[in-house]
């Protein structure tokens, strides 16, 4: 099956503590159903000190699951993906607008 979502969307959170906030995939992974969308679902790791890096408490983002995501169309709201055949090429759109993404 072809991918709705892909890394470099950009998508707004539809359920969760992050609720309403749009940002970039950054990487997907189709096997769990999840995806790192840059600036949501921030969690703090703590990482010990190295003679190369500094140790402390460093935010990192988190996995969402993709039922939790919406691709963003050109108008700024979310809507769904659907595939249609633009002559022998296989196009991903927008739902709402119609337009190829």
């Amino acid at each position: 099956m072809a991918a709705k979502l892909r890394k470099g969307d950009k998508v707004v959170v539809l359920s969760g503590k992050d609720k309403g906030t749009t940002g970039e995939i950054t990487s997907v992974m189709p096997s769990k159903g999840k995806a790192v969308v840059e600036g949501v679902n921030i969690a703090i790791r703590h990482t010990k000190q190295t003679q190369s890096s500094q140790g402390g408490r460093v935010p990192t983002a988190v996995p969402v699951d993709l039922s939790n995501l919406a691709i963003v169309d050109s108008k700024g709201k979310p809507t769904r993906v659907g595939f249609r055949m633009d002559g022998d090429k296989k196009v991903r759109f927008a739902k709402t607008t119609g337009e190829a993404i």
